[in-house]
């Protein structure tokens, strides 16, 4: 008899997906891009849906897949989402089918989502995810390295800070799933945190 094909939990569950979350120019970006740099056949990026309009740079497919506000919530209705937040005016959210993709690939599904994803991934349990929290060493800081890249207006980096400070407050309280928060004072202190935290835990899968 042919083997049966594993079914969408399983292949969820076959390797504990990575939710790494922090405010907005805390470096993820960064140190996701050097993750997937020095293993490149380890890790599967899930990327995520949003509404809103492509930065300067960006690809549809390759940072988000970019959609108009009545397809994603077609898709949310749908149950097509494993965790969908709204921030700014604009919708996000990771579809089933990009982890079902990374799993069935037989990678580690890294997600990068907002705090409200994160609150939304932790009622999943059949997914057995760990939590990480990428923190800027302080707000200050944090609206520095806002300011220096130049891409958001005013009003953007304002509603940032104030988010970054509810998210920030949020992995401290008790009521947060992470297991580990990194500090990003240091790019190479930082990164080695994140490498080891996600190295031990697939050791665990």
């Amino acid at each position: 008899m042919p083997t049966a094909e594993p079914s969408a939990d399983a292949a969820l569950s076959a390797r504990r997906p990575i939710v790494i979350s922090g405010p907005s120019g805390a470096g993820k970006s960064t140190i996701l891009k050097r993750l997937f740099g020095e293993f490149p056949d380890k890790f599967g990026f899930s990327v995520s849906h949003t509404t809103r309009a492509p930065r300067p740079g960006e690809q549809d497919g390759r940072e988000y897949n970019f959609v108009a506000k009545e397809a994603f919530l077609t898709l949310k209705d749908a149950g097509g989402f494993v965790e969908t937040a709204q921030f700014g005016g604009n919708y996000y959210g990771t579809s089933v089918a990009a982890v079902e993709k990374v799993a069935k690939q037989g990678r580690i599904c890294i997600l990068d989502i907002e705090m409200e994803g994160v609150k939304q991934i932790a009622r999943l349990p059949h997914l057995r995810a760990r939590f990480l929290f990428l923190s800027p060493p302080s707000v200050e800081e944090l609206e520095r390295r806002l300011r220096s890249r130049a891409t958001d207006s005013e009003d953007a980096i304002t509603k940032r800070l104030a988010q970054a400070d509810v998210e920030m407050a949020f992995a401290k309280s008790g009521e947060a799933p992470h297991e580990k928060i990194v500090v990003n004072d240091d790019l190479e202190k930082a990164y080695a945190e994140v490498r080891t935290f996600i190295l031990e835990g697939e050791a665990e899968s």
